[in-house]
């Protein structure tokens, strides 16, 4: 940085300050982008590793209940009921192998299979969503009509006044 001014004008002074001002914004952008970079590194991986514990959680519980329609599946046929225990049995080896691929493959792994799923059938994709967006606003309704019957029983509800009309005549 030069502190001498260029042919003794004050104007010197005013280019050293906007230089020094940019090199300092310029300094603050990098930091910023660096910090920022960082935190959705730490991001992804806290997702990433969320996803690995909560998929194996998922997987252990698929497998049992796998293991449970296997056990029905026993029951059907000393019962002489082939076909239905034909079907469970495929939906239980299904649960199974569902299971074992939750418990054992990696978050990055999934989100990949995921990925390729979606790019694959795109209109299924859209129609899961939709029917987990219907869902969700489901639950939503039913827990907003709980809350609002027991404020009413509680006598917490809100009180609404008659509305009051506005006097005719100019204004």
């Amino acid at each position: 940085m030069a502190t001498e001014q260029t042919s003794g004008r004050p104007g010197g002074a005013v280019a050293e300050v906007k230089d020094t001002g940019a090199e300092l914004i310029s300094s603050a952008q990098e930091q910023v982008s660096a910090k920022a970079h960082e935190l959705g590194d730490e991001a992804s991986f806290q997702v990433r590793e969320q996803l690995d514990r909560r998929s194996t959680q998922a997987g252990e519980q698929v497998q049992a209940m796998g293991s449970a329609l296997q056990s029905g599946v026993e029951q059907l046929r000393s019962e002489g009921k082939d076909v239905p225990a034909k079907v469970m049995t495929q939906v239980a080896e299904r649960a199974e192998d569902l299971g074992a691929y939750l418990q054992s493959t990696q978050a990055d792994k999934m989100l990949t299979d995921l990925e390729h799923f979606a790019r694959r059938r795109p209109w299924v994709t859209a129609g899961i969503g939709v029917l987990a967006g219907f869902v969700a606003s489901r639950f939503v309704k039913a827990s907003a009509d709980r809350r609002y019957e027991g404020s009413r029983s509680n006598g917490g509800g809100y009180v609404t006044q008659p509305r009051r009309s506005l006097p005719s005549g100019g204004a």
